[in-house]
């Protein structure tokens, strides 16, 4: 009996090592695919106007909150136009990703991009199209639904899917606002 307990563990440990020895060897090529294939489209998108490639020059900022936040800057003739930053609102199929493109010149929003979705096919998948996405380009600070005082028209049929966009939008506009000194010492 107790020599079956001692193999068990031996195996479970040795288990637990390999998986955890793969995932630490596999976060850099993950990260790099979630940035090709997720985030980089929707950055691109949002800065259709840069010469640079945001990607390549991203940084990685610490809110107060202790969260690791990542920042893409956006650039013409050299000079910092803008700032794409990735956060997540409640949908009803699980989190919203969207990227959001922030103008830091006029404070504000140059466009988003949603990056990550589990929403229902075909309504609240809508929150990804131009019809949802170009509302917010030219807006200020302060994005909000038609039905809680704002200018933005939620999807009909999908308002808790719209709700966790626009909740992701202002998550990163808060992120924003904490971070733009430092944003502005780096890329200046």
């Amino acid at each position: 009996m107790m020599r079956m307990i001692v193999v068990l563990s031996v195996i479970c440990g040795l288990a637990g090592f390999v998986l955890s020895y793969l995932k630490l060897s596999t976060a850099p090529a993950i990260e790099e695919q979630v940035l090709t294939y997720v985030q980089g489209p929707a950055i691109l998108n949002v800065f259709s106007g840069a010469d640079n490639f945001p990607i390549a020059e991203r940084r990685k900022f610490m809110t107060k909150d202790g969260r690791n936040v990542t920042v893409f800057p956006g650039k013409r003739n050299g000079k910092l136009i803008g700032v794409a930053i990735e956060d997540f609102g409640k949908g009803f199929g699980g989190n919203v990703g969207v990227i959001v493109g922030i103008d830091i010149r006029h404070d504000t929003l140059i466009g988003i991009g949603v990056t990550t979705m589990k929403e229902t096919p075909g309504l609240g998948t809508r929150v990804a199209e131009p019809g949802f996405t170009e509302q917010f380009a030219g807006k200020g600070l302060d994005v909000r639904l038609k039905s809680q005082g704002g200018t933005i028209d939620a999807i009909s049929g999908a308002t808790i899917s719209s709700g966790g966009a626009v909740s992701a939008v202002s998550n990163a506009i808060q992120v924003y606002k904490e971070l733009k000194p430092e944003i502005l010492k780096i890329w200046q």
